[in-house]
């Protein structure tokens, strides 16, 4: 670093970093329905101006085919945040590793915890509800399966919801676990809204934990949507049944559910 990125950093006034501290370098990536021309480039120069860029470059424009072009712009953003100021929703509660969820589970509970977990809806991607279910797990982390005194049901992708409850009903499932990666069109949003107002009309909502994940998930989104928590990119078992265990506790749900 120089000289000048020694200086104390403003808080209130946080910009990206790229040469020099404050200097609000960034990139930027997009594709336009245009030809690879010059009249093309400006439409991108003008469209990052608009962005809030300064001095927009492009350094980077490529033909897809021939109405489209794929645009990479280096610049400098002029706004800036107050770091200060932001607060973030996150998911209550210490998270335990693998031995310690068992034992609080054995100390606290007294019996196994049925964990259910699907993709749900067209959600045709397992890789996510894998991670956190699977036995194997995910980069070293071990999923639910192998958990002592949690039994896990990984029902797979394209789950409807209809069929997510029922198997609940029948496994007698403390937490309910869904996994949603595909997102456009915010179809994940209407999804998971239509899983919660199911479990309401079938009086199951407060009597079971409900957890989402996925990569535009997050915690503030869930509880929008009327979820316990959300957890997303960054997130794996331990997160997950951490929360869950403890919720199941703070909520006296911990009694093995008949219905």
């Amino acid at each position: 670093m120089s000289k000048q990125d020694t200086n104390p950093i403003d808080y209130k006034h946080i910009r990206p970093y790229g040469d020099t501290m404050n200097d609000g370098k960034v990139q930027l990536s997009f594709t336009l329905p245009v030809k690879n021309d010059e009249r093309g480039r400006e439409a991108a120069v003008l469209l990052a101006k608009q962005m809030g860029m300064k001095d927009p470059n492009v350094a980077l424009k490529q033909t897809l085919d021939e109405e489209f072009t794929f645009y990479v712009i280096y610049g400098s953003v002029i706004h800036s945040v107050n770091y200060e100021n932001i607060v973030v929703q996150t998911v209550a509660g210490d998270v335990m590793e693998r031995e310690e969820v068992s034992e609080y589970i054995r100390e606290n509970i007294g019996r196994d915890v049925v964990f259910v977990g699907a993709s749900t809806g067209t959600d045709a991607h397992t890789v996510g509800i894998d991670a956190i279910m699977n036995m194997k797990g995910f980069a070293g982390h071990y999923g639910l399966e192998r958990y002592e005194r949690i039994e896990a049901h990984n029902l797979g992708s394209q789950v409807t919801n209809e069929e997510l409850i029922k198997k609940a009903k029948e496994l007698k499932a403390d937490v309910l676990l869904v996994s949603q990666t595909v997102t456009q069109k915010d179809i994940h949003v209407q999804n998971l809204s239509e899983l919660v107002e199911l479990l309401e009309a079938e009086n199951l909502r407060d009597k079971i934990i409900l957890v989402c994940g996925g990569p535009r998930i997050t915690h503030e989104l869930a509880k929008e949507l009327g979820y316990d928590a959300g957890f997303g990119s960054g997130k794996y078992s331990e997160d997950v049944a951490s929360f869950a265990v403890q919720e199941l506790v703070n909520r006296g749900l911990t009694k093995l559910r008949t219905q």
